[in-house]
């Protein structure tokens, strides 16, 4: 038997002989794996986790570690890992890291600047639920906090001025809703549906940014937690979900991937179909990598934040910014919608309507922020 410092046989031992398989640890046995999870290169260290298993129940250890690293992909390695393992110190772990949060294997989508799926992957995400009532229940993922920049560079096609200037933003974790609010919530809380596209499962509409804070209050009420409207930033930060890119997806997006209008597209993209109307929520399978689904298209998403014509001035912490009085009745908007071309569901896109309107390609998501899990 093989003792665990020991380098095993698809190790590439420093100074040795032995070809670099792939896969292998550089340095022989657990110490090598140690040494490179010290790294700073995130796929480095992602690389050795996968390796750690290799080396009995010290590696298991490390793998176990990994689920308090900073590092979101590191986590989310350490989730992959340990989500079908057996051990009773591994189970003990998760239900202690998730503290009543569900584990959910998710497939993120990466496109190349033509649409074509050129990787799919399989991550975790984490959820709570709420029980609204009558079956009804609201998924909320967990979004964890972290520094993005906000805006589109300049070179960004389809971009606007008030995309500008990109500034960093460091955002705390919080909770977003996996999808759009359905009609089927939004009856469970308000007692009434003003959708024009009916179906319990896909997005409300019709609601005004006045309806949806006055969801976000009586759901509070109810669920004894405080919800509320995503700020601007907050948003942005969760639908990139680690991206720079125009969408999550990648450099375009197409019609197998989110509900827009298919008669235009973006940059190399092709064209595809023109639903004309809204779909059920989740239906395309696939989330970014904080298990979000219909972040682009859809539905449009009301936020907290007041317009403001650019980024001068900008809050850095992830916080409303609300502090143009001659715009309190102008409201942001962020997503794009079933009837909105691609330039308009990118991740920086900014739109704003009067706090009053309702029409029916205006929705919304709720965020809670420190929930105690039930």
């Amino acid at each position: 038997m093989n003792h665990p410092q020991q380098p095993r046989e698809y190790d590439a031992v420093l100074g040795g002989n032995s070809p670099l398989l792939e896969g292998a640890a550089v340095l022989g046995g657990i110490e090598g794996v140690k040494l490179r999870l010290q790294n700073p290169d995130a796929q480095l260290r992602i690389a050795a986790l996968e390796q750690a298993v290799n080396y009995g129940e010290q590696g298991l250890d490390l793998v176990i570690a990994g689920l308090n690293d900073e590092s979101w992909d590191i986590q989310n390695t350490a989730y992959l890992i340990l989500s079908d393992r057996t051990e009773t110190k591994v189970k003990q772990a998760l239900i202690s890291n998730l503290q009543g949060l569900k584990l959910e294997k998710i497939e993120v989508v990466t496109t190349n600047k033509f649409g074509k799926i050129i990787q799919r992957q399989q991550r975790i995400a984490k959820y709570f639920i709420e029980d609204l009532g009558n079956g009804v229940t609201l998924d909320m993922a967990a979004i964890p906090g972290g520094t993005f920049m906000m805006g589109s560079p300049e070179n960004e096609a389809g971009r606007s001025d008030n995309e500008s200037p990109q500034h960093q933003v460091t955002v705390p974790s919080f909770f977003m809703g996996k999808y759009p609010v359905t009609q089927a919530q939004y009856q469970a809380i308000m007692g009434n549906n003003p959708s024009y596209f009916e179906g319990s499962n896909r997005p409300v509409e019709q609601v005004s940014w006045i309806n949806t804070v006055a969801f976000c209050k009586k759901l509070s009420q109810k669920i004894g937690k405080t919800y509320r409207l995503p700020s601007e930033a907050e948003w942005e930060y969760a639908c990139r979900a680690g991206t720079t890119t125009p969408f999550h997806f990648g450099e375009t997006m197409t019609t197998d991937l989110a509900n827009y209008d298919g008669n235009y597209t973006y940059g190399q993209g092709t064209k595809g179909v023109y639903r004309e109307e809204t779909r059920e929520v989740g239906s395309f399978g696939v989330a970014n990598n904080f298990g979000l689904y219909d972040m682009h298209g859809n539905i449009r998403e009301w936020c907290q934040d007041n317009w403001h014509g650019n980024y001068e001035g900008a809050p850095t912490n992830g916080s409303e910014w609300l502090d143009i009085e001659e715009n309190i009745n102008w409201k942001m908007l962020r997503g794009g919608s079933w009837s909105s071309i691609p330039d308009y569901c990118r991740s920086a896109y900014r739109s704003s309507n009067y706090l009053g309107t309702d029409l029916n390609g205006l929705g919304f998501r709720v965020v809670c922020s420190g929930a105690a899990r039930t």
